[in-house]
């Protein structure tokens, strides 16, 4: 197999949670050394479920820790951060997501570690970013998608407002410190200077309203909850079958015109409420949208994509964990691998996203166990480990 994309590289992961570890996941997986700096009592999340009976381990931890290397340190001893600064010493990565003002108080801050590795890419990611005059507070996925806007747009019109069910700020926020970082690695290659890389969850997720911000900035409207349906196309929606509900999108007025042969209603193409995608919006509710789901309720989900499939319509089912997990496309993606842990045994989770043709990702390793690797990784004998551990430095 070839070498992998980003096998020359180091990365100092001192994450917790999401965001973080989803970040330092992308760099493990297509080959960086990472070492996961784990507080000596560990990652917070090694406590939230799944749990494994037997072993302990938390299935989330696993899932988005792979990869990796695992050490523990106690920074708030001076002995704790002169081993994490001779890590930082020839790293190419320093990640980050503590809350504003931590990492000062702990002495690993930008300004100090960028002294002892000028070339150093800073990657911190936290809820509000480092110039926000709430910047101090902590913050969960909920919070971004409350003060991002998310939230309040997620869920039908005479409902609450209803959080994404998965922690999309986390993730997408994972997403955009890793990308800054390696547009941020780019630039080093051709000046040799190292960067902070600074990402805000709630940033992350005011960047994913998409029309909702110009719908307020042109035209004065403040969007609101809307359901399955889209804000801006129709129709576009979720629609109840035999089995189980399908997701039908057209977004262009040829693939309405095939929707009316597939409905049989092609007198509908030429009729004037539904012309145009304006139209077809201006007249949603009752008479489309009604249309439609009476045609959807005469068959199952699987018949629905078929016949979807032959019309060349955007459309799928809503399916479940489970389904998901066991599609036939889902399986020849390899999007989902095993793993076996030294303790908690066959993990199976999510493989890797983005494929590479030369230089694929591939999980290799579990994650690690809680100060598996401090050994290795600090250079250390049996007797210098058991020291460090009873000074409560490691």
């Amino acid at each position: 197999m070839s070498q992998k994309a980003l096998s020359d590289l180091k990365v100092i992961d001192l994450t917790t949670a999401l965001s973080g570890p989803f970040c330092t996941m992308f760099f493990a997986d297509y080959g960086a050394e990472v070492i996961k700096v784990e507080p000596i009592h560990g990652d917070q999340c090694r406590t939230w479920g799944p749990i494994d009976e037997a072993s302990g381990e938390s299935g989330f931890f696993c899932s988005i820790n792979r990869n990796k290397k695992g050490v523990t340190l106690n920074l708030k001893s001076e002995k704790g951060r002169e081993m994490l600064y001779d890590l930082a010493k020839d790293a190419d990565f320093f990640c980050e997501n503590f809350k504003g003002g931590v990492t000062k108080r702990l002495q690993i801050d930008y300004e100090t570690i960028r002294k002892i590795n000028p070339r150093i890419i800073y990657v911190s990611g936290s809820g509000f970013g480092q110039t926000s005059p709430i910047g101090h507070r902590p913050c969960y996925d909920t919070v971004a998608q409350a003060m991002g806007g998310l939230l309040n747009l997620t869920g039908f019109k005479d409902g609450e407002p209803v959080k994404a069910g998965p922690s999309i700020a986390d993730h997408v926020s994972g997403i955009y410190q890793a990308v800054g970082a390696l547009i941020a690695l780019h630039h080093r290659e051709r000046t040799g200077e190292g960067q902070l890389v600074d990402v805000a969850m709630m940033d992350t997720i005011f960047s994913m309203l998409e029309n909702a911000i110009p719908n307020y900035t042109m035209d004065g409207v403040i969007p609101t909850r809307n359901g399955n349906e889209d804000a801006s196309i129709a129709p576009f929606d979720v629609f109840a079958c035999k089995d189980g509900y399908v997701t039908i999108g057209v977004g262009n007025d040829p693939m309405w015109a095939r929707l009316c042969r597939v409905l049989g209603r092609e007198d509908l193409v030429e009729d004037p409420r539904y012309l145009t995608n304006i139209d077809r919006m201006a007249n949603y509710h009752p008479g489309l949208h009604a249309l439609i789901n009476d045609w959807t309720a005469r068959y199952t989900k699987q018949e629905i994509e078929a016949i979807m499939d032959e019309a060349n319509i955007p459309c799928g089912p809503v399916l479940n964990v489970k389904e998901a997990i066991e599609h036939p496309h889902t399986k020849a993606r390899e999007m989902m691998v095993h793993a076996h842990h030294p303790t908690a045994g066959d993990l199976y989770f999510q493989g890797v996203v983005a494929k590479l043709s030369e230089t694929p990702g591939r999980v290799v390793a579990p994650s690690p166990t809680l100060g598996q690797h401090n050994q290795e990784v600090f250079w250390l004998s049996e007797e210098e480990a058991a020291r460090l551990h009873e000074e409560g430095v490691i």
